[in-house]
């Protein structure tokens, strides 16, 4: 039987016949075409009987099936259909239907009964797969991970892409009653937290105010039982319904106390006592923070920033930071020391928050979720210590939030609010105000007062120039010299010193946020002038004198305080100073208004017998103004201090003096306070906002290749294979570094991923692990084996990062600080069509973004380990270490590593020493 695969190359049929054989070429072209069609026919006959009319049935029947001969409407499947059952047919599809749960079909999806394709081992599997099952880790993926040790920068692309893997696992079983409602309790776990946490916050701030009005009028006195008082009752408490605190008879001053009648006795014994019970109290404070709780001094808020930017600071977060804090700041506020309680309690609110997220495995065991909340968190306590709700949330996404989604501005709103709507029903102050200093203005302005009010700005920018110089020369010395005291005793000089000064003057001698709420206050509205602010004629020169003193003396106090081991902000002094200023600039505006009437600048614009000038709108702009100067926030400040006097004709002036100080104070430099602080703790944050034209002038203009650890240099990588335990064990023994790239072999040099100390540690060293039960000389590899015996051998592929991010090493040193900027990310990987070239981590980036002049290459530990596969490369400007943060940032001293078995050979990037292969450590 002829057939169409038995013709010959030039298309004829193999036959005895040729065309030679035929009269003409009409004849053989017939002949041609019906053994063409005898041979379709033949093979048709194949698939059915031998009688013709079967064949021409069969024929039809064959056609008809033909899937490409349909319309196809659907795509086109070959899996087999499943018969459609019924819900009732079985019981367990019954229940799987409220329950999201799937009845097992076949074999491979029996419980216990693994199938034949896939991979049973446990270590080498997670749940992360599209479709809601398990993923193998021995693909490509970025490997398991661990938790991050102290002092560490989280991974926040892994991060989110496991909380994407989390939801869709969680989403592909919500189609049913019981799945919804687990859905359902999932997204309100945050919410959860928000609430409590702002509930917390508002509790706790309420509590500190309390405390910390007590105590610091325990200074002066206390409330006796007369007229219904109680010693743990404040003046302001103890003399409530009366308008003049002196006709008050419950409270005791001390010289009273004591029976001392005579004006000299009185002074000295009550100017004991202050100077005493405030450096009782400053003592204590430093005490609890150094036996308890070291990170609870200082604000906390450049902790908090670098926190929030992906870094891990362990028990920074703790409960017992959280209870030392709250003792502390109460004790340090009360000894009237120049610092405030206003940043602290940022630091407390997320606190508050870390505690509940510990409720939520969800939550607690991602750290960019994490993050998200303590963002939150942050608003709630500048919404309690402000009583300004939307200026806690723009005070977080301008200041504090690394990341900051829309989600988590709606999420900080609700905790901000949640916050202030508790402080507001536990009223503190028995006013109704949320806090002390929140004052009314029923006047407005005029133009020419601009001038002023752009005289504030420039004195703001300038202030906050030169306190945050001092503050660092301050700090700068301290941790150079030598021969200072500890920590407490520096506490106890500071104090007592400020306490001897404070008192003789009663600007000074006053608490701090009792101070700026009298210098905000109209005198309108002051029925006991005790400051005597509201002075006329010649007396206000006077008054004008001791402003401007207090102001000065509260610049240095405060200059030497903020650093001190005890918690302490600088927003309220900042506060306070320029409040000081801009109360003596508007006394000496309403001076020069009284004086000169008829000046051409009042003469149409003040009309007569109404007051013209209100000096505690300028103590108001002096606040926000040289708060500016130094923090160098701008829009979160004109939004607290519209809250703070809800007079919305200030809006204009507020926003003239801060954008005044914001140019001025960028002049002397365009860091402010908490960012100056973390430059001086050495903290690896990368601002996100410097970016674009802000980073041009921090970051040179070449390529990534001249910055990044190179491959040709001091940069230490792992091979595919020729590894043991041991020899991993010793390298990691014998190098800081965090993490080590991966190549295929010292020739090719193939980047196959990346793999971090802290899962390389967790691997040789966990108790129970695979590692602990296979011997020293167990070899181990990290990439596809054959032949390997997976009970004799140790791979590490479910560990490493098989997709780690890279640039080519030509790509520009400004793209490759975005991706750490934007993204977050460790490190990035250089190769050049496959082949690893380099380095750059974090560490790297943060000393060239933060003015490094020169190269640190002999500084960065240089040499590679040796053993079975392993060998030494190069150097670049550093490595990131696992010493901490505590031995600087890249001070490596400068080692060789040589040790092998066959010696070492020159190979295509340096020395080696390992095995046979020759590969690199």
């Amino acid at each position: 039987m002829a057939s169409r695969s038995a013709m010959m190359d030039d298309g004829y049929p193999s036959s005895s016949a040729t065309p030679a054989a035929f009269d003409s070429q009409h004849e053989w072209e017939e002949h041609r075409r019906a053994t063409i069609e005898e041979d379709d026919r033949d093979e048709l006959d194949l698939l059915g009987e031998d009688n013709d009319h079967n064949n021409n049935h069969d024929n039809d029947m064959i056609l008809d099936e033909d899937p490409l001969g349909d319309d196809l409407t659907q795509p086109m499947s070959f899996k087999r259909r499943q018969k459609k059952q019924s819900v009732f047919s079985q019981p367990s599809r019954l229940f799987s239907a409220f329950t999201g749960g799937r009845s097992p079909r076949n074999s491979q999806d029996v419980p216990g009964r693994p199938s034949p394709t896939s991979n049973t081992r446990l270590e080498g599997t997670q749940s992360g797969s599209k479709d809601g099952g398990p993923m193998d880790w021995y693909v490509e993926g970025p490997g398991r991970r661990v938790g991050y040790e102290d002092l560490t920068a989280i991974d926040w692309i892994f991060e989110y892409t496991k909380e994407r893997s989390r939801l869709r696992m969680l989403s592909s079983g919500s189609n049913s009653l019981v799945g919804w409602i687990r859905l359902l309790l999932d997204n309100s776990q945050v919410w959860i937290v928000l609430l409590l946490t702002g509930l917390a916050a508002g509790l706790l701030a309420a509590a500190i105010d309390v405390a910390t009005d007590w105590l610091a009028d325990l200074k002066f006195g206390f409330c006796s039982t007369v007229d219904g008082g109680a010693f743990h009752l404040s003046k302001s408490s103890c003399c409530l319904g009366y308008e003049d605190h002196a006709q008050c008879q419950g409270w005791y001053p001390w010289a009273k106390a004591f029976g001392i009648s005579s004006g000299g006795g009185k002074w000295f014994i009550e100017y004991f006592f202050y100077v005493l019970l405030a450096l009782s109290f400053a003592v204590s404070a430093a005490i609890l923070v150094k036996e308890y709780a070291i990170y609870a001094k200082h604000s906390g808020i450049p902790e908090i920033k670098t926190v929030l930017g992906g870094f891990v600071i362990r028990r920074f977060l703790g409960i017992q930071t959280l209870v030392t804090k709250s003792l502390g700041l109460v004790l340090a506020v009360a000894s009237g020391m120049w610092l405030g309680k206003e940043g602290p309690l940022v630091h407390v609110a997320c606190c508050c928050a870390n505690v509940f997220i510990k409720l939520f495995p969800s939550i607690n065991n991602n750290e960019a979720r994490k993050r998200e909340i303590l963002s939150a968190a942050a608003a709630s306590g500048i919404s309690v210590a402000f009583g300004s709700p939307i200026g806690g949330v723009l005070f977080s996404l301008e200041q504090l939030s690394y990341y900051f989604p829309d989600k988590t501005m709606w999420q900080s709103f609700v905790c901000a609010m949640t916050a202030a709507v508790t402080l507001q029903a536990l009223d503190p102050f028995r006013s109704g105000k949320l806090v002390l200093y929140q004052v009314k203005y029923s006047s407005g302005w005029h133009g020419f007062e601009l001038v002023p009010f752009v005289l504030l700005g420039i004195l703001g920018g300038v202030y906050g120039g030169l306190f945050i110089k001092a503050n660092m020369r301050v700090a700068e010395w301290k941790k150079s010299t030598r021969w200072l005291p500890g920590p407490v005793t520096q506490v106890a000089i500071v104090a007592g010193l400020t306490a001897l000064i404070n008192y003789p003057n009663h600007y000074m001698r006053a608490q701090t946020s009792e101070l700026v709420s009298n210098l905000f206050t109209e005198c309108a509205k002051i029925v006991d002038d005790q400051f005597g602010l509201c002075k006329t004629g010649a007396a206000s020169f006077g008054t004008i004198t001791l402003l401007i003193f207090a102001a000065v003396l509260g610049f240095f106090f405060a200059a030497v305080t903020f650093g001190l081991q005890i918690p302490a902000g600088i927003i309220l002094p900042s506060m306070a100073i320029g409040a000081l200023t801009g109360r003596a600039l508007g006394i000496l505006m309403e001076l020069f208004q009284r004086a000169a009437p008829n000046f051409p600048l009042f003469l149409h614009q003040c009309e007569p017998d109404i007051p013209c000038i209100t000096p505690g709108t300028y103590a108001i702009i002096g606040a926000a103004a040289f708060l500016t100067g130094v923090t160098r926030m701008t829009v979160s400040i004109v939004v607290i201090t519209f809250e703070l006097t809800g007079a919305l004709t200030y809006v204009l002036p507020i926003m003239i003096s801060v954008m005044i100080s914001k140019w001025v104070g960028d002049a002397f430099s365009r860091r402010g306070i908490y960012e100056s602080w973390i430059h001086f703790n050495s903290y690896p944050y990368l601002d996100p906002n410097n970016s674009g034209e802000d980073l041009s002038p921090l970051i040179p203009d070449v390529p990534a290749s001249q910055i990044m650890t190179r491959l040709d240099s001091d940069l230490i990588v792992l091979t595919a294979s020729g590894h043991t335990i041991a020899s991993l064990q010793k390298l990691l023994e014998t190098t800081p570094y965090r993490g080590y790239p991966v190549i295929s072999n010292p020739r090719d040099a193939v980047l196959l991923g990346y793999i971090s100390r802290a899962e390389l540690s967790y691997v040789l060293y966990s108790p129970g692990g695979r590692a602990s039960n296979l011997p020293p000389e167990t070899e181990c590899f990290f990439s596809h084996q054959p032949l390997a015996d997976p009970l004799t051998t140790l791979d590490l592929r479910p560990w490493m990062d098989q997709t780690p991010l890279t640039l080519p090493g030509r790509s520009p040193l400004h793209l490759a600080v975005s991706y750490f900027q934007k993204l977050g990310v460790r490190y990035v990987l250089f190769a050049e069509r496959g082949v690893l070239q380099g380095l750059l981590t974090r560490k790297d980036v943060w000393h060239v973004m933060n003015g490094a002049e020169e190269r640190v290459r002999d500084a960065v530990g240089a040499g590679g380990v040796g053993g079975i596969g392993s060998g030494r490369m190069g150097s670049g400007l550093g490595r990131e270490e696992g010493r901490g943060e505590s031995a600087g940032l890249l001070g490596v001293e400068r080692r060789d590593y040589f040790q092998g078995q066959g010696g070492t050979r020159e190979g295509r990037s340096g020395s080696f020493a390992g095995s046979s292969e020759g590969s690199i450590l």
